[in-house]
């Protein structure tokens, strides 16, 4: 709120669990609602129906936060010791590679910071209220507790109230409880331990009303309903480091520390051997220089663009950078189920005939495409398709929804059962729509709450007939007979329920399709009673998953990421889709809200305990939900978190990465890293493997900038400790550390993943940027680089050539190494000549490119003035490649050995 107001939720009162009279005494109100001087004074004291805003960060702030580094904080000392000796060629360069990194910096997170404004849009609605006895219509925002809000289909309900008068009215809570069905409201107390999910006497300020009428009490405003407890959630909540950004951290500190370490160590060397002291400041500048990998920022970015353009084309939007990676580095994904795994769309999935007889539907969705089958598949026998064609007439005519086909796609409109129910009836070869246009139905009975079973009489060749569907245990006790292979017989109503809860507990929702063939049926139904009924059979629907969850949860578990499920659904529906995901075996596997709840404080061992051996969580809240991710983020796990509704922004705001569906709410999207545009799993799975090869390529270019440079420092290192002149001025390191360098980082960082990428562990959470292999060939590539170039220089020197041109030569015989050792680069494992060149002819390009580069500077006269540059002769260019070929034949050897000692690591 704009202002400290009272908060009515600080009262702690359950407005589900007291009478209705009750409720309006605390909330001094009436039936016909509050006076307009009452609500003024309330909306002092309470404030405006309004959540509270992130604070957003300017941009200004932003592009400073660019220079919060290591690796900056020592490019900064670098470019003020080049100014302090009035080297400004050099001071210009370093300031140029901090100002370019700051700016992409800012601009990506800019974008990235452009949210936490669409839980604001839940309230910006038009609600009718009734005020001084009068129904008038107010923006939302001016609502206060006590208010009587009246509700229609289609209405958002702008705050939390408890209904105390309705008509058939369901409520579409998906986005708060991440239920896929409406919620049946009901009028009246309920126990206090119930869930939100569960609180049937309430509405939800942002859910839709789906179907009749209510009323009802403003119970809470703002703050206080349940949208803003996770909105106050996602305020309060901190977002995790990306595994990128801790890696690069721990790198960045290290690379200063051993600057800083080895300028001192060789400065007090120079100092003793007696070089003046301003020399020791240049060398130090040059040591910086020649340390610090100054393109590996610039570096990083182009390859994180790079997959996230890849990411693109594999339907994952990426909206911060680091979460490029950051997928491929998770170790455990916490899914949610509705509209992830499963398509969100209740779906025919069984049909249960009363003798023990099971047909299976194919087809998902509101959609009439499908089969209908028997046993392990077999085609459907007369009788069977007699008895599923007649249940389906009647489902179809006690139905109020509509599925047609038209303009080349399936279009629906009405209560997802009866849309589902239409959807088996096209299955099964029925033309709905000429069924509801042709056949009369003199009365109708809409589905009711109270009754759970809506019913139709209908004329068939000029007879009435009777037909209802609705609750198992509903039709159930009116009926009389069961419809059989050979005509009715007699019925065992126990036997019958039993199978129903069967079937609920393997997470199915269970109705029942009956009809009425006396011919009193029809004045039995106006007199509102129900006649002896024939039972035809059950039908389980159940929310399907997606045709490829299953492959994706097993590529998940073959990548060594652990999957679990955490929903707000029932738990029998979430172990039946765990179970045949593969993700859960056992339901001891499955915990609930309830059993969370009553543990009391998220603190505690035991709840670790749990959330350490549960892989299902069911009917639990957002703030649970929270919970359980913050847990296992402690416990060391790089977690992913998907989700769609207001309910998971809490969740997803806390994890390493955030992963909202593309047909979620702003509220998602607008807390996560990426989005997936076609909701489905498996692009989650594809956004690991492009992530782990982003991870890869990153190792590529680091492996390239860091050898290199390590090579220089040992150039520097051996030529002080020989006494011999700088090999390398300043400005020529910078030439090769950014500009040809920078041109083949490029290259290399559009190398194409490697195979296996998908059947390697994931990376140990402890792990840094460097492991053994990655230090073994960076020294090794290091010190030949590093030694060829001593040799090198010291022979130049003997030889006679003056500084100016023996240094000419050195930095073409660095431009050399580099344009080869990249090369050496492309994997880790695999022999340089073992990869096709034109698996990256980018790369190719990239070495032309910065040979080129360095030859027109050498021919360039405003280039061999700034960089100490010159001409060299063909027979030098040749001899010096040569040399530089020493480089990549002594890492084919390492490659070798390694794969010999280490073969797993090398697989």
């Amino acid at each position: 709120m704009a202002t400290e107001k009272k908060s009515e939720c600080q009262t702690g009162i359950l407005w589900h669990n007291i009478p209705d009279e009750i409720v309006t005494e605390k909330l001094s109100t009436t039936i016909d609602g509050i006076s307009t001087s009452q609500a003024q004074i309330r909306l002092d004291e309470f404030g405006k129906n309004v959540l509270p805003e992130v604070k957003k960060l300017s941009i200004y702030e932003i592009f400073f936060s660019q220079f919060k580094s290591p690796l900056i904080y020592v490019l900064i000392a670098a470019a003020l010791l080049s100014l302090f000796l009035d080297h400004l060629k050099d001071a210009a360069f370093i300031t140029a590679v901090i100002l370019i990194n700051a700016i992409i910096g800012t601009f990506q997170e800019y974008k990235a910071e452009q949210h936490a404004q669409a839980l604001q849009k839940l309230f910006r609605i038009t609600a009718v209220v009734k005020r001084d006895g009068k129904e008038i219509s107010l923006p939302a925002e001016d609502l206060v507790p006590g208010d009587v809000i009246l509700l229609e289909p289609g209405s958002k309900v702008p705050a939390d109230l408890r209904l105390f008068q309705l008509s058939d009215c369901t409520i579409d809570e998906s986005i708060l409880t991440g239920e896929s069905l409406p919620v049946t409201k009901k009028i009246g107390e309920i126990p206090a331990e119930v869930p939100v999910s569960d609180r049937t006497n309430m509405a939800f300020a942002g859910t839709t009303v789906i179907r009749g009428i209510c009323r009802g009490y403003v119970t809470a405003t703002g703050i206080c309903t349940e949208v803003g407890r996770i909105a106050a959630a996602v305020a309060d909540t901190s977002t995790s480091k990306p595994p990128l950004v801790i890696r690069m951290e721990a790198f960045s500190r290290s690379i200063a520390v051993a600057v800083l370490f080895a300028t001192i160590v060789l400065g007090a060397i120079s100092v003793y051997q007696g070089m003046p002291l301003i020399e020791v400041f240049f060398f130090a500048v040059a040591l910086a220089v020649s340390a610090i990998p100054e393109g590996l920022p610039v570096a990083l970015t182009v390859v994180l663009s790079i997959a996230a353009s890849r990411m693109a084309a594999r339907n994952v939007i990426i909206r911060k950078m680091t979460a490029v990676e950051g997928l491929g580095s998770c170790t455990l994904i916490a899914s949610d189920k509705t509209g992830t795994l499963t398509v969100n769309e209740q779906t025919a999935h069984i049909i249960h005939f009363p003798n023990g007889d099971q047909l299976t539907v194919s087809g998902t969705g509101y959609i009439g495409e499908g089969t209908i089958s028997g046993r392990s598949g077999s085609s459907l026998t007369i009788n069977e398709e007699i008895r599923t064609h007649r249940l389906c007439l009647i489902a179809t005519l006690c139905s109020e929804a509509r599925l047609d086909f038209e303009q080349g796609e399936w279009k629906y409109a009405g209560d997802p059962i009866d849309v589902a129910f239409l959807a088996l009836a096209r299955k099964a070869g029925l033309n709905t729509e000429e069924i509801i246009r042709t056949v009369e139905r003199p009365v109708f009975t809409p589905f009711d709450s109270e009754r759970r079973f809506s019913a139709a009489g209908f004329n068939e060749n000029g007879s009435i007939r009777f037909g209802i569907k609705g609750a198992a245990e509903a039709v159930l006790p009116h009926c009389v007979s069961v419809m059989t292979g050979d005509g009715t017989g007699p019925i065992d109503v126990e036997s019958l329920l039993a199978s129903a809860e069967q079937l609920a507990e393997e997470g199915y929702r269970v109705l029942a399709v009956a009809e009425a063939l006396d011919p009193d049926s029809f004045e039995r139904l106006h007199a509102t009673e129900l006649p002896p009924l024939t039972l035809l059979g059950f039908v389980g629907f159940i929310d399907p998953i997606r045709p490829d969850a299953r492959d994706a949860v097993q590529a998940c578990q073959i990548a060594g990421v652990r999957v679990v499920m955490v929903t707000g659904d029932h738990p029998a529906t979430a172990f039946a889709i765990a179970r045949e995901l593969g993700i859960a075996t056992d339901k001891k596997m499955v915990l609930t809200g309830s059993k969370l709840e009553n543990l009391k404080s998220y603190e505690i061992p035991e709840f670790f305990d749990l959330v350490r051996d549960t892989t299902v969580f069911a009917r639990v809240t957002p703030i649970q939900k929270l919970a359980i991710v913050d847990a296992l983020i402690r416990m060391g796990h790089f977690v992913a978190v998907t989700g769609d509704g207001v309910n998971d922004a809490p969740a997803l705001r806390r994890a390493h990465i955030g992963v909202a569906m593309g047909s979620g709410t702003d509220i998602a999207k607008d807390n996560a890293a990426m989005i997936i545009t076609d909701d489905r799993f498996s692009s989650i799975v594809a956004g690991i493997e492009e992530g782990r090869y982003a991870y890869d390529n990153i190792r590529k270019v680091t492996y390239l900038l860091v050898s290199t440079g390590a090579a220089e420092v040992i150039l520097f290192t051996c030529s002080v400790l020989f006494t011999l002149p700088l090999p390398l001025l300043a400005v020529q390191l910078l030439w090769l550390n950014l500009v040809t360098n920078g041109v083949q980082h490029v290259g290399l960082a559009f190398e194409p993943g490697e195979p296996g990428a998908m059947k390697r562990p994931p990376r140990p959470p402890e792990q840094g940027l460097f492991n053994r292999l990655m230090v073994s060939q960076t020294l090794l590539s290091a010190s030949i680089m590093g030694l060829i170039g001593f040799v090198s220089w010291f022979l130049l020197l003997s030889w006679g050539y003056s500084e100016d041109s023996a240094r000419n030569l050195a930095v073409l015989l660095f431009v050399l190494l580099e344009n080869v050792h990249v090369f050496n680069c492309r994997s880790e494992y695999i022999s340089a000549f073992g990869m096709s060149l034109r698996r990256n002819l980018i790369l190719v390009c990239s070495v032309i490119a910065a040979q080129c580069l360095h030859l027109l500077a050498m021919y360039n006269p405003f280039m061999q003035d700034l960089l100490g540059l010159g001409p060299v002769t063909i027979q030098e260019w040749v001899s010096l490649l040569g040399v530089a070929c020493i480089v990549i034949l002594a890492m084919e050897i390492f490659k070798k050995v390694w794969s010999r000692i280490y073969p797993a690591v090398s697989e």
